[in-house]
């Protein structure tokens, strides 16, 4: 279904929830993955996943329709994903030389994590970004995203967006390459 056709069919009386679910099935793994990316652990994504699609399903009456539905989406997932890791970096302080440590140990722990060893540092690397940097990676190498569409998603200018991809590739290539 295209977004107009999950709008329409959201208004129409008695089909809203049929709406909702083609809106699932459509954007549920692409926002879940990207929040996945963002903060690595499955419960967490899976939580946050489910709490931007109750912030959609309460809002989508007054989705205007001035971007597309996945943009929608994606912005109110980027800011439930940042809010979730200020309130983690806020609960639970642990001491910079040990983020590497506990983020490798959380990687190998998790029984939904499929990457080699390369993926591994990797991810690490990643999440050792600032959360900004990391969205904007995210979005650009993963998802192949337009700066445009994450100059909306994050509300940020094409200028900064670019800026912060370029420290972000920087930051995770030194990060590759000193041999860790």
């Amino acid at each position: 279904m295209t977004d107009q056709d999950i709008l329409t069919l959201f208004k129409q009386p008695g089909k809203s929830e049929e709406a909702f679910g083609h809106l699932l099935r459509q954007y549920q793994k692409p926002v879940y993955y990207y929040i996945r990316r963002m903060v690595l652990n499955h419960d967490d994504s899976d939580d946050i996943t489910q709490t931007t699609f109750i912030k959609a399903w309460k809002a989508l009456g007054t989705f205007r329709g001035e971007s597309k539905i996945s943009t929608w989406l994606h912005r109110i997932a980027y800011n439930e994903t940042i809010n979730f890791i200020h309130a983690s970096k806020r609960v639970h302080r642990v001491p910079i030389d040990d983020v590497e440590k506990s983020l490798g140990k959380s990687l190998q722990e998790d029984e939904l994590y499929q990457g080699d060893e390369i993926q591994q540092k990797l991810q690490t690397a990643m999440a050792l970004l600032p959360e900004k940097q990391k969205a904007v990676f995210v979005m650009k190498y993963y998802e192949e995203k337009k700066y445009e569409e994450i100059a909306e998603i994050t509300g940020t200018s094409v200028g900064a967006l670019k800026a912060s991809y370029h420290h972000a590739v920087s930051k995770i290539e030194s990060y590759l390459t000193k041999g860790n």
